[in-house]
């Protein structure tokens, strides 16, 4: 059976049952499990001191009202981190290549972000939609433009995060096939070919930590501009 280059987003189904949910569930088997001690290990440790960092550093441009989102986002931090790293490693599947499950993650907290403003302070969450100082003549185009921008948000989110992981993929398993390929007939340039391959993995690796990192950090700051 000819696989194409598409393949490897497909959703793994066992006797014709989806697999997501357990792609989606099995990053949490890394974490510790609870225990009567507070650090049991070493790797506890490491884990302990990455989730304080990256709560540190998400909490940071938010005031005090904000620390109540600090368990969602680090938890969400946590997940996507996990789903990239993971999906990195030979014979597995990353869901966070599939727009549904981007936008499923990035519209309900964007939409709470947003409804936490208009409850909290609907006069200024509606202020951003018409700049200070505005002329009358443009007044209902730039509403128009600010509401579009404010209701294309989501949807930003969800397609950055699908676009860079997606392309990260198709481009290792293009040079790899390349590299493959090119063996028999051209040793010296299938290794050079393999160097690539080996430099883009690292760079892959960085690419699916920031854009975890900026998945939330963007989320932090929408919800910034409402509490």
């Amino acid at each position: 059976m000819n696989l194409s280059f598409f393949d490897q987003f497909t959703s793994p189904c066992l006797l014709g049952i989806p697999l997501i949910l357990i792609s989606m569930l099995f990053p949490a088997l890394l974490l510790p499990s609870p225990n009567n001690r507070w650090i049991t290990n070493r790797l506890s440790t490491l884990q302990s001191w990455l989730l304080h960092l990256i709560t540190k550093q998400l909490m940071m441009p938010l005031n005090k009202k904000g620390h109540k989102w600090a368990l969602i986002l680090t938890s969400l931090m946590t997940l996507l981190l996990m789903i990239n790293l993971l999906g990195l490693l030979p014979y597995t599947f990353t869901p966070t290549t599939q727009l549904s499950m981007n936008m499923a993650l990035a519209f309900p907290l964007w939409l709470a972000t947003l409804l936490t403003g208009m409850r909290n302070q609907p006069s200024i969450s509606l202020g951003h939609l018409l700049p200070e100082g505005t002329p009358t003549p443009l007044i209902p185009a730039l509403i128009m433009i600010e509401t579009t921008s404010l209701l294309i948000r989501p949807l930003a989110l969800g397609v950055r995060l699908t676009a860079n992981l997606t392309a990260g993929h198709l481009l290792i398993q293009l040079i790899s096939t390349a590299s493959i390929a090119l063996l028999p007939t051209m040793p010296t340039v299938s290794i050079l070919t393999t160097t690539i391959l080996l430099l883009l993995t690292l760079l892959e690796v960085a690419v699916a930590m920031i854009q975890a990192y900026v998945f939330v950090l963007l989320l932090s700051l929408y919800l910034q501009e409402n509490i």
